[in-house]
């Protein structure tokens, strides 16, 4: 017996130290990388802004000398310095993103609704129901605000697992005066298995065998768990998924996004849905290509009033941001040729990232471009004939807030009093602190910067000041922000689960620039917080790629500068934002791990001064840390540049329009210590 003990005892007992090796060795490598990614100038010590950038820092500090060194760090972790508490945020933070966010599961995430056919009326279609009876659209909108169009795999597992959901959405359609029809539209599927699935969860809607595929030509669904929502007018206001709670490969206990119910309620409301579609991750669909018969010819009602509320009236309306409003017909007739220019040298709507390559979708969430059919027919009937049309055929007004985009605020932050702005030439930045009165700590998950005179606001740069730090005006952006107003962004609302910190005590401090325009006038501008509910699983951040260094030669009318910095540690990337001045004329944002080539996440190929846009993308992208991100610039400091203020000078780094800036913007979240493991 003591034989047979002595055979099995001494492999497993080195087994278990081979474990406990590869354990300690993961714990001292996470420590590295925390470390690294203090070490802001990598040399090999931690001291000054470096160790005030956490109070954890100093706890480590065992001589006291103000300086910390790796081999330090580790021996005080050895010596139980640090509480559990704070080793269970450090290694949550140092194994976020060990895995891709890209695996084998799929969940929904946001699309380019123009893509879809969102903003769109949907052609009438009429045809039979499952019990032979005539169906149609349009009859069955007939005395309701709006009908869910469901499309439903009978034998599709992903579909079926969405069937009490479906249940729960007949009564709430009911309730609402919203249509539900049913599209069964998986070839080969039979009779019997399609009123087996009606069965079995008790569904009383409406429901088409569409095993021909009439109606499914005509909407041409991805897959069997995709929903499409049309209002009253038969205006397409959603397309997407019904929620996240199941898709490829993954379940979750309850949905996270309740997409179509958060789209109804907006369309309800008449308020603009966002997000407007988003991929439905569920059985595959494929449908057979049939040349579509020619349209009838464009008019405003039916085909342009649509298009422009999807793309312009965000800002050309009354009250908007946008120099004229764009609601009625004889409004769009007095800018037509205008808006044709606009629109055809690409400056509206202003969106300036490269196309995807042919055939694929758009990274980013918020791409507001056209698509080439509907560029084509906008441009047909501003320079054609510009029929108006039938009004009965027009899209629903939309409605908008009057002052604030995203609803009145929590708490609003206002500047103590106006500032002067003087008529002509050009001001230095201001620069102003706001004390922030709250009695608690507050996490907030969306804020929007108003402007009382927004003609002469450019941008605006917020930093939050935690109470007992001095607030002062410098880094001009290089640190990040707290939040910003930019051409084209002025508010910003983060999914749920996600916010920023706002403690008790703190201050916010606007570093402001104002660009005169021709008539004196004063701004006082404000800042509406909007609070998360509860505590966030995920924190949110903004970080600066800066090239200080610029030295840009006088009439170089393409000169390049390149700035490549590491990442320190794992980064769940958000948006990017490029920021320039008026000699900007390309941006582009590269990545790479190791040797490997070099990826594009954001090329500028036309940079404008005016239309500072961030860049969302659909899906968070991981950022390893030990990678390389490369920003480069391409500066037009030539006489051919028409907002060159002097073309005759060496132009460096200053913080006026007349200097230049190369400053890239990365928003990213990391998982708070308490909620990591949840």
């Amino acid at each position: 017996m003591m034989r047979c003990v002595k055979r099995w005892i001494f492999p497993l007992l080195a087994l278990l130290m081979a474990l406990l090796a590869v354990r300690l060795w993961g714990q001292v490598e996470g420590l590295k990388s925390r470390f690294e990614a203090f070490d802001r100038n990598a040399d090999g010590r931690i001291a000054g802004d470096e160790m005030k950038a956490a109070a954890i820092l100093p706890k480590l500090d065992l001589n006291g000398d103000g300086e910390l060194t790796f081999p330090e760090a580790l021996k005080a972790v050895a010596a139980g310095k640090l509480k559990a508490r704070r080793q269970g945020a450090m290694a949550a933070a140092s194994a976020l993103g060990s895995q891709e966010w890209e695996q084998l599961q799929q969940a929904p995430a946001p699309i380019k609704p123009s893509a879809m056919g969102v903003g769109r009326q949907i052609a009438d279609w009429q045809g039979r129901d499952l019990q032979g009876q005539a169906l149609s659209l349009a009859e069955s909108l007939q005395g309701r605000r709006g009908l869910l169009l469901a499309c439903v795999g009978a034998t599709c597992p992903i579909s079926r697992k969405f069937g009490p959901e479906l249940k729960r959405l007949e009564a709430d359609c009911a309730e609402k005066q919203v249509a539900m029809l049913l599209l069964f539209a998986v070839a080969g599927e039979s009779r019997a298995e399609v009123e087996a699935y009606l069965k079995d969860f008790d569904l009383k809607s409406r429901a088409l065998h569409d095993d021909q595929g009439s109606l499914g030509r005509v909407l041409r669904p991805a897959s069997t768990t995709e929903v499409w929502l049309l209002d009253e007018r038969r205006t397409l206001r959603y397309r997407g998924a019904i929620n996240d709670q199941y898709g490829l490969g993954y379940a979750l206990p309850q949905p996270r996004r309740a997409y179509l119910r958060e789209a109804m309620d907006a369309m309800l409301a008449g308020k603009v849905v966002q997000p407007a579609a988003t991929t439905a991750p569920g059985c595959a669909i494929s449908w057979e290509e049939v040349a579509a018969a020619p349209g009838p010819a464009l008019e405003y009602h039916r085909d342009i009033e649509r298009l422009l509320q999807r793309h312009c009236l965000q800002c050309h309306r009354s009250g908007g941001a946008g120099p004229f409003a764009l609601e009625t017909y004889e409004q769009v007739l007095k800018h037509a040729p205008m808006m044709a220019k606009q629109v055809r040298r690409g400056a509206m709507p202003p969106w300036f990232a490269a196309a995807p390559a042919k055939g694929e979708l758009s990274p980013w969430a918020n791409d507001c471009s056209l698509e080439p059919q509907d560029k084509a027919d906008l441009l047909s009937w501003l320079e054609g004939d510009r029929r108006r049309g039938d009004p009965r055929e027009a899209p629903l007004p939309m409605s908008f807030d009057k002052e604030w985009n995203l609803g009145p605020p929590g708490q609003v932050v206002q500047l103590p009093k106006p500032i002067e702005i003087k008529a002509e030439g050009t001001m230095p930045y201001q620069f102003v602190v706001v004390p922030v009165d709250l009695n608690e700590d507050r996490w907030v998950q969306g804020y929007e910067i108003l402007p009382t005179d927004s003609s002469v606001v450019h941008h605006v740069i917020v930093q939050m000041h935690p109470p007992g730090s001095k607030a002062s005006n410098r880094g001009e952006g290089t640190e990040g922000y707290w939040a910003a107003y930019v051409p084209g962004n002025t508010f910003r609302l983060w999914p749920k689960d996600f916010a920023k910190l706002l403690p008790k005590g703190a201050s916010l401090s606007f570093q402001i620039h104002y660009t005169p325009n021709g008539k004196a006038t004063q701004d006082q501008l404000r800042m509406g917080l909007y609070f998360a509910a509860g505590e966030p699983r995920y924190e949110l951040h903004t970080a600066a790629v800066a090239k200080r260094r610029l030295e840009i030669p006088p009439g170089e009318a393409n000169h390049v500068e390149v700035f490549e910095q590491r990442v320190p540690a794992n980064l769940q990337a958000l948006s990017f934002l490029a920021h320039l001045h008026v000699r900007g004329k390309a941006f582009k944002y590269e990545w790479r791990k190791g040797d490997e080539p070099w990826q594009t996440l954001l090329d500028i190929p036309r940079y404008d001064f005016n239309w500072q846009l961030r860049y969302d993308r659909a899906k968070p992208l991981l950022l390893s840390a030990g990678s390389t991100l490369r920003i480069t610039a391409v500066f037009d400091n030539s006489p051919g540049n028409p907002a060159n203020p002097d073309p005759t000078r060496t132009v460096r780094w200053g913080p006026q329009t007349a200097d230049e800036m190369m400053i890239g913007y990365v928003e990213y979240f990391t998982p708070r210590a308490h909620t990591a493991g949840r």
